[in-house]
């Protein structure tokens, strides 16, 4: 993949310091530019939220929040970001183990609705919303049966801590409907991550259609908003194999005007990954080339404990190498040349991979692997202090 000058230039300028390249970059102009495109496209009715637990870097957040239809969120150090953003901002919040304290902080804050995850929940925000004297909008998040179209994440149609069953969603919309303090908008129907189908996704959006129409019949209740969630992916293995985002948005398009009734006045999508993976690089030095059993190895200044990615979804993730001819030791520079290399960093366990055997013309301590499609879940759900490394380098570019 060609990088950005930009990027490879900050690559070899950070190289000429005391200490090895480690810097976490992030294209602000290419993040806009990306989800302006995105959101153009989006039919009438179709709002997108960015789902916050992606990335919540503050300039992230400042570069999107003014083109999307606002946050969605899944703590209360999450709903203080927001609002540190944009006090006005329209906030979603979601996630399954809501404190009282953070449902209460989320009333204070004006949050537009919760997704509410169980019965006792449901008691919560109701006891919560009326010691304040407010109504809270509500979505219930419902664990599907499924079937559902293959992706990374199965979020539902099996065991998972989200959600509601399916099976008991009688007894929960009752409650939503007795239980003062709460107003029940609609439904949260999100059970998969990652989908990199096009016609799966609609697909799975005209199941949750017939889901709710006929929860609408069952129960006697007027949705008003459908939450689709994200999970719209990224192919890590083939960059040129992107999710088709405008043939979808087509199907979309018929999928609303055709077919979602008229009084389902907001569809909204909670994206993450798919708005900020492809601004952000993690740029790390090789420190050392060596070959155990017959594996090469590149270690490198940093690892899994600032970019967690690749090992949590277990996939060798891209990159691109940038030479730098300087070389400050009196000592011969080893290099591999012209065979597969594995990626590894300097944590003490053998899962510390970012790659494996992948092919290189050359590599030598001092190169810069310059990792791309790393603007989301990144440094956000790496461990970062295991072993007291120094932190990267964060840097926002224009």
């Amino acid at each position: 993949m060609t990088l950005p000058d930009s990027v490879v230039r900050l690559a070899k300028e950070s190289g000429t310091g005391p200490e090895p390249v480690c810097f976490f970059a992030y294209d602000l102009g290419a993040l806009r530019a990306h989800v302006t495109r995105v959101t153009a496209l989006l039919p009438d009715r179709c709002h997108m939220f960015y789902a916050m637990k992606a990335n919540s870097q503050a300039p992230v957040l400042e570069a999107l929040a003014p083109l999307v239809a606002g946050f969605e969120v899944a703590s209360g150090g999450e709903v203080a970001k927001a609002r540190a953003v944009d006090s006005d901002i329209p906030v979603i919040f979601g996630g399954p183990a809501k404190t009282e304290q953070e449902i209460a902080q989320a009333l204070d804050a004006g949050v537009t609705r919760l997704h509410v995850e169980s019965e006792l929940e449901l008691h919560r925000v109701s006891a919560i919303a009326t010691e304040k004297g407010r109504d809270c909008d509500i979505l219930l998040r419902v664990n599907l049966r499924g079937p559902f179209p293959s992706a990374t994440l199965a979020m539902a149609g099996r065991p998972t801590q989200f959600g509601i069953d399916e099976s008991a969603l009688p007894s929960a919309v009752k409650l939503a409907k007795d239980a003062p303090g709460i107003r029940l908008t609609g439904f949260h129907l999100h059970s998969l991550s990652n989908s990199l189908s096009s016609p799966a996704h609609l697909e799975m959006l005209d199941l949750y259609r017939r889901k709710v129409e006929g929860w609408e019949r069952e129960f006697d209740i007027t949705c008003e908003v459908l939450n689709v969630g994200g999970g719209i992916g990224i192919n890590y293995g083939d960059l040129d194999a992107q999710f088709a985002w405008e043939q979808f948005t087509e199907g979309l398009g018929a999928l609303v005007a055709d077919t979602f009734p008229e009084h389902w006045r907001e569809i909204d999508f909670e994206c993450g990954r798919f708005l900020t993976a492809a601004c952000g690089y993690y740029a790390t030095e090789i420190l050392d080339v060596k070959t155990n059993h017959r594996t090469t190895y590149l270690i490198v200044r940093g690892g899994t404990h600032q970019f967690r990615l690749p090992s949590s979804w277990q996939h060798s993730h891209p990159f691109t190498l940038v030479e730098t001819d300087s070389w400050h030791l009196p000592t011969p520079r080893p290099e591999t040349y012209r065979e597969p290399v594995t990626v590894v960093g300097e944590l003490c366990t053998p899962k510390d991979v970012l790659a494996r055997d992948i092919p290189v013309e050359r590599a030598r301590p001092g190169d810069v692997l310059v990792f791309t499609h790393a603007g989301a879940y990144g440094w956000e759900i790496s461990h970062h202090d295991f072993l007291s490394h120094p932190h990267p380098e964060h840097h926002y570019l224009p």
